[in-house]
């Protein structure tokens, strides 16, 4: 089913992130991973894409693959287009036809010095553009409640947001972040905008001290003043910050779910105990 529909059907939609291992013998942690989160029936879970290769393509088709043929959830794979030229994007388009597919998050993708860019697709909106072009598929695009570290003002983010709705997304995913308040006013100014397609939230759980600090780095996300005690007062317990990481997040999200949000994207970075805890405390409330 298409994104667009499950938007259609019900007002808060519920996914996952998820990401291809790395290496082989962390398959069985995925799998473990799965079975807990498809115990919560969410309505798609979204795989992510790596920065430039082949084997990036077979890893998160093979993965999405399983989640619709084992777990029969609708998967969304992730394809960024900023190392690819036409010819790449239209293979993998074909591949994602062919197996079922129907739902990309279209990305531009973190540039990265090792890896030489292409001069096919300079924007997301690019990439959306061609796709709605290459085949029947529901878009979702990437969106940045504090807006992205290379926008020049809320005035420049909000045009390039509307330019890739514009383009054909059908949706939004927001980065993640850690203040709600950013988040609804973020929604309102896409309202202002123009922008009416579902806004849904990202939220990650915070359970170390460098993943964060790595994460707002790459997002550009601040750090509200009781979430900064939280990290300081338990940086150097590990137990104690994933439980108080933990409740952070799920306050968050209850306080999303209450204010009606069009549905809560969770990135669970493949850690089991983090989809457990996750699907534990909303259980009821979802």
């Amino acid at each position: 089913m298409k994104l667009s529909e499950m938007h259609k059907q019900k007002k808060s939609v519920l996914s996952f992130e998820i990401f291809p291992p790395k290496k082989d013998h962390e398959l069985k942690n995925i799998d473990k991973t799965l079975e807990i989160l498809c115990e919560l029936n969410p309505d798609f879970i979204s795989v992510t894409f790596g920065a430039g290769g082949s084997a990036n393509h077979n890893q998160t088709i093979e993965l999405a693959k399983k989640i619709k043929e084992t777990y029969h959830v609708e998967p969304v794979v992730h394809l960024t287009c900023l190392c690819y030229d036409r010819g790449q994007i239209d293979a993998f388009s074909k591949e994602l036809e062919a197996e079922g597919i129907q739902n990309i998050l279209a990305l531009r993708g973190d540039r990265n010095p090792d890896i030489p860019e292409k001069d096919d697709f300079a924007h997301a909106s690019d990439l959306i553009q061609y796709l709605k072009t290459k085949g029947d598929f529901c878009i979702a695009a990437a969106c940045y409640p504090e807006c992205h570290p290379e926008s020049d003002s809320r005035v420049d983010e909000m045009r390039h947001l509307k330019g890739k709705v514009d383009a054909g997304a059908s949706l939004l995913l927001s980065q993640l972040f850690f203040d709600n308040n950013y988040f609804y006013r973020f929604v309102e100014d896409c309202r202002i905008a123009g922008i009416d397609v579902p806004v849904t939230p990202g939220i990650m759980p915070v359970i170390n001290a460098s993943q964060i600090k790595r994460m707002v780095t790459l997002c550009g996300a601040s750090l509200p003043p009781r979430f900064e005690k939280i990290i300081h007062r338990f940086e150097t317990n590990k137990e104690a910050l994933f439980d108080a990481g933990m409740s952070y997040a799920l306050s968050q999200v209850i306080d999303l779910l209450a204010n009606d949000v069009d549905g809560v994207h969770l990135y669970t970075m493949n850690n089991p105990a983090v989809a457990r805890k996750i699907c534990e405390g909303i259980r009821n409330i979802i």
